[in-house]
């Protein structure tokens, strides 16, 4: 489904500000598969999702999804394929327009843009009732809401919908949680399980809870400085804890995590 070959990244190249941000990255992610990426600040994490995405263009390598090379693909021919809810809630919505308006948007997503198409495509009041009923934020009756009325919970849940309003193959969830109090953190991830299983779609979470990547998904990995450090999946993955994740990190990279984030819950 996807798979990531050899991906090399690295910003400021030939300048004394370069960094290596992906190193060799390889990746070979089946269709369904709910993915945990973990891995503290400046690991690569949030790089990996945006050449899958086509926000970073590699310098070598390639991505490709369903078969399909899409190394050389911008993000705008990428759209159809996936979808992504990123760290701040306000990155993925429109304040200026309301609920119904931003929904609509997103239902035109790969097509023309512009608010009257969308608006005039057909996307029906009922339907999009339906689909913000299953958030349980009341959100079914604030259609006409301006979205900067919104909380941040509120708003990331909706983005989320946004994401996955249409047929698509890949879910990428960067940080999505992570400016989010821990209640409407925890909501938002229990949406983005309930919805990637409803969908069957393959995903990957950026995430800096260690305890959020093995409780969520299906398969963690762990990177560290352009690199994965750990893939686990399956019975072996049950058997890891938190405390097993550290101890991994140390032994492989001599130091200890420093991101404080990481260790919470």
């Amino acid at each position: 489904m996807l798979n990531i070959c050899d991906a090399h990244v690295t910003f400021n190249p030939g300048t004394p500000l370069a960094v290596p941000a992906l190193r060799g990255v390889n990746l070979d992610i089946e269709k369904g598969e709910f993915v945990t990426v973990i891995g503290t600040n400046g690991a690569g994490k949030s790089t990996l999702l945006s050449a899958v995405s086509g926000d970073v263009r590699l310098d070598r390598g390639g991505v490709y999804i369903d078969g399909h090379d899409v190394t050389g693909w911008p993000t705008e021919r990428r759209a159809g394929l996936l979808g992504r809810v990123f760290q701040e809630p306000r990155a993925g919505t429109c304040s200026s327009l309301t609920v119904e308006e931003n929904l609509a948007l997103a239902a035109s997503r790969g097509g023309r843009r512009g608010l009257r198409r969308a608006l005039g495509r057909g996307v029906e009041r009922r339907h999009l009732t339906e689909q913000l009923a299953r958030l349980g934020m009341g959100l079914e009756d604030r259609l006409g809401a301006m979205v900067g009325t919104l909380s941040g919970g509120q708003r990331q849940a909706l983005s989320l919908l946004m994401a996955t309003l249409l047929p698509m193959k890949i879910l990428i969830l960067d940080e999505h949680t992570a400016a989010l109090d821990p209640g409407a953190a925890a909501t938002v991830l229990e949406l983005s399980a309930e919805i990637t299983g409803e969908q069957k779609l393959t995903a990957l979470m950026v995430t800096h809870s260690m305890r959020n990547s093995l409780d969520y998904g299906s398969r963690t990995i762990m990177m560290n400085a352009g690199r994965v450090l750990l893939d686990i999946r399956g019975e072996d993955r049950k058997r890891y804890t938190v405390a097993d994740l550290l101890d991994l990190f140390k032994k492989t990279t001599g130091g200890e995590v420093e991101d404080d984030q990481l260790l919470l819950g």
